[in-house]
C-alpha cells in the first residue's frame, strides 16, 4: 500500500488530478485540512470525475490528526519539497507503507517540519531558478518512483491497441 498525503491542499484541479493518479496506482488519498475548496467543488469533481468512487480517499482535522490516526506513518513518510538537500531518487527502496507527503501550492509544507525531518526530506530535481513543479505532476513522480522500486505490484504492463478501421 502506497500513500500520498497532501498537508492543506489549495487548488481543487490538482487535487482532482491526484485523486486519479491514486486511483490508477492503488494509492491511498490523506487530505489535511484546511482545504482552499470544498470537497464537492465542480472543479475537484471534474478532473478526477470517472475514478471518484474508485479512490480510498481519508480526512483529517490537521497534521496531529493524521498523525494520530496513523501512528506508524512518522517511520515511513518522505516530505518532498524544494528545499530538501537530496533528491527522491537517492531513497532506495521505499518501505512498504510509504506515505509520501507534499504541502500546499503556495508555500510547500512547513519549514519548521521539513527541518526536523531532514533524512526524510526529498526533493526533484529542477533547473536553477525554477521555483517548483505542479503538485499533481511532483505527486506523480513520486508515487511512480515508489512503486518503480518494488516493479510496480498489481500495476498493469501491458496495453491493448483499438481494432483499426
Amino acid at each position: 500500500m502506497y500513500s500520498i498525503v497532501l498537508v492543506e491542499p489549495e487548488i481543487p484541479q490538482n487535487t482532482g488530478n491526484i485523486s486519479r493518479t491514486c486511483a490508477c496506482t492503488g494509492a491511498a488519498l490523506h487530505l489535511v485540512k484546511p482545504l482552499g475548496f470544498t470537497i464537492d467543488d465542480s472543479k475537484l469533481k471534474r478532473a478526477g470525475l470517472d475514478y471518484w468512487s474508485e479512490l480510498d480517499v481519508r480526512y483529517y482535522e490537521n497534521y496531529e490528526d493524521f498523525l494520530a490516526k496513523n501512528p506508524d506513518a512518522l517511520e515511513k513518510i518522505f516530505y518532498f519539497t524544494t528545499k530538501a538537500p537530496r533528491a527522491y531518487t537517492e531513497v532506495s527502496p521505499y518501505p512498504d507503507g510509504v506515505f509520501i507527503m507534499f504541502g500546499k501550492e503556495s508555500v510547500g509544507l512547513p519549514e519548521a517540519l521539513v527541518r526536523s525531518n531532514l533524512e526524510r526530506a526529498l526533493r526533484i530535481p529542477m533547473r536553477e531558478g525554477a521555483r517548483c513543479l505542479n503538485l499533481s505532476n511532483a505527486v506523480a513522480v513520486g508515487v511512480y518512483e515508489a512503486l518503480r522500486q518494488h516493479d510496480f505490484p498489481d500495476q498493469k504492463y501491458t496495453g491493448k491497441l483499438c481494432p483499426e478501421k
